[in-house]
C-alpha cells in the first residue's frame, strides 16, 4: 500500500472538491448545519469509522486500530465569517452574509481526507485517530470550550491543529514552540455625562468628549504603563453614541480588544482600563461603566510534539520547509482543548502565493487561498499518523 505521502497526492482532487463545497455552503458559528451533516455523510461513506455528535454542530469521527497503540485526535474547524464574498468563483459563497474568508473550508477538508486515508488502514493502524470537526472557532466563548465540556478530549493522548495562512509562503510551515497565540479579550465602556443642548454645552456633561479622552488614555497602557518586554495590543474599535448634529447625548458606548501572552500581564490590563476610564470621566463630571470579557487562552505548543511535527515536516518535504516563526497576535480557541491537561501542538501551513492572488490577508471579502496548502496540510496530519501510528 501507497505512504501516506502519495496517498495524500493521490487525494488532493478530493480535498479541493470537498474544499469548495465547503466555501460555496459557508455557514457562520453555531449554524454550521448543513455543513456538519455534509462531513457526517461523507466520513459514513468510508467505512471503520465511528461517528459521533456532541454538539448541535461539531461531528467526531473515531477510528480504531487494529493494533493497541495511543489515541491521537486531529482538529478542525468548520465555522465562516460574517462577511459577504466579493470573489467571482463559480463556488463562491451562496449564502449572503456567510464567506469561508480564513480557511476553516480548507481545514475541514484536510481533516476529511485523513479520516478517509487512516480509515482505508485499520489493519496497519496502531491506536485510535480521532478527528475532531469543531464549530464556531470564530465566536467566543467558541466551539473548542462546547465540546471540551461535552467530554470529547476525554481519553485522548496528543492533540493537532494546524490553520492556513496567507502569512507565509506556500509550501512553509510555521512552528514555534510555547505561545503562538494571544490571548483574546474585549472591553465595553459605558461613558455616562448629561445631555442637552449642542449651542449650551455649559448645562451638559460631554460624553462624547469624554470619551475621546478615554480613548486617548487607553493608549498609554502599551505606550507607557507596560515594559518594552512585555507584548500587548489594546485596540479601540466601535464607539457609538448620539442621535443628532445638534443634541449633546447622555452616553456613548465604547469597545475594543487586548491581546496579550503573559498571564500576569493579562490579569493586570482589566484593572487599568478601569482605572483610566473611572478617572478621566469623574475628571470632566462623569461617571463610566466597565465591563471586561476574557476571551480564548493562547495557545501553548507543547515543545515536544512540535519537535515531533518539525521532524514529521523535515522528512516528508524537506528540512527546508520548517520555518520557525514568532507568537502571532490573532486568537485561536484550540487552547480549549490542551488545557485540559492534553499535550497539543498547532501549526502554520503557508498559502501565500502572489502569483495566484492568494497574498491577501485574512478576513478580507477578496480572500482567495492557494489550494495546493490542501496537500501540506494533509500532508502534515499524515505524517504525524505514520510517525506515530503506523
Amino acid at each position: 500500500m501507497k505512504n501516506l505521502l502519495q496517498a495524500s497526492k493521490d487525494l488532493h482532487p478530493q480535498i479541493i472538491e470537498w474544499r469548495r463545497h465547503f466555501h460555496k455552503h459557508a455557514e457562520l458559528s453555531f449554524c454550521e448545519f448543513e455543513t456538519s451533516d455534509f462531513i457526517e455523510a461523507q466520513l459514513n461513506s468510508f467505512g471503520n469509522v465511528e461517528i459521533s455528535r456532541p454538539t448541535k454542530t461539531g461531528v467526531i469521527g473515531k477510528i480504531h486500530g487494529a493494533k493497541p497503540g495511543p489515541t491521537i485526535a486531529f482538529r478542525a474547524d468548520i465555522d465562516a465569517l460574517p462577511m459577504t464574498e466579493v470573489n467571482d468563483l463559480p463556488y463562491a459563497s451562496v449564502n449572503k452574509g456567510a464567506m469561508h474568508s480564513c480557511g476553516h473550508d480548507g481545514h475541514a477538508a484536510i481533516l476529511l481526507g485523513l479520516a478517509k486515508m487512516v480509515s482505508e488502514r485499520v489493519d496497519a493502524l496502531c491506536g485510535t485517530v480521532v478527528c475532531i470537526f469543531q464549530h464556531a472557532e470564530e465566536l467566543p466563548p467558541g466551539g473548542a470550550a462546547e465540546m471540551v465540556a461535552a467530554g470529547v478530549m476525554e481519553g485522548i493522548d496528543e492533540i493537532y491543529g494546524l490553520h492556513l495562512s496567507s502569512n507565509y509562503p506556500i509550501g512553509k510551515f510555521g512552528c514555534v514552540n510555547g505561545a503562538l497565540t494571544s490571548a483574546t479579550d474585549s472591553f465595553d465602556v459605558r461613558v455616562i455625562g448629561k445631555g442637552g443642548h449642542s449651542s449650551l454645552p455649559e448645562q451638559c456633561v460631554d460624553p462624547i468628549v469624554m470619551a475621546a479622552q478615554i480613548i486617548l488614555g487607553l493608549q498609554n497602557i502599551a505606550a507607557r504603563r507596560i515594559s518594552a518586554y512585555e507584548t500587548a495590543v489594546l485596540s479601540v474599535c466601535q464607539i457609538s453614541g448620539g442621535d443628532a448634529y445638534n443634541i449633546i447625548p447622555g452616553e456613548v458606548m465604547l469597545r475594543g480588544s487586548v491581546r496579550t501572552f503573559s498571564k500576569e500581564l493579562r490579569n493586570r490590563i482589566p484593572g487599568m482600563i478601569s482605572e483610566i476610564s473611572n478617572g478621566i470621566a469623574a475628571s470632566m463630571g462623569g461617571s463610566c461603566e466597565v465591563t471586561y470579557t476574557r476571551g480564548y487562552d493562547s495557545v501553548m505548543n507543547d515543545a515536544a510534539l512540535t519537535d515531533g511535527a518539525r521532524a514529521a515536516i523535515s522528512d516528508y518535504f524537506g528540512p527546508d520547509a520548517v520555518l520557525e516563526i514568532q507568537p502571532v497576535m490573532p486568537g485561536e480557541d484550540f487552547s480549549a482543548f490542551t488545557e485540559v491537561g492534553c499535550p497539543g501542538t498547532f501549526i502554520e501551513i503557508g498559502t501565500r502565493n502572489p502569483e495566484k492572488g492568494t497574498d491577501r490577508p485574512h478576513h478580507n471579502p477578496a480572500y482567495l487561498m492557494d489550494e495546493d496548502g490542501l496537500y501540506y496540510g494533509l500532508g502534515f496530519f499524515a505524517g504525524i499518523v505514520e510517525k506515530k501510528m503506523m
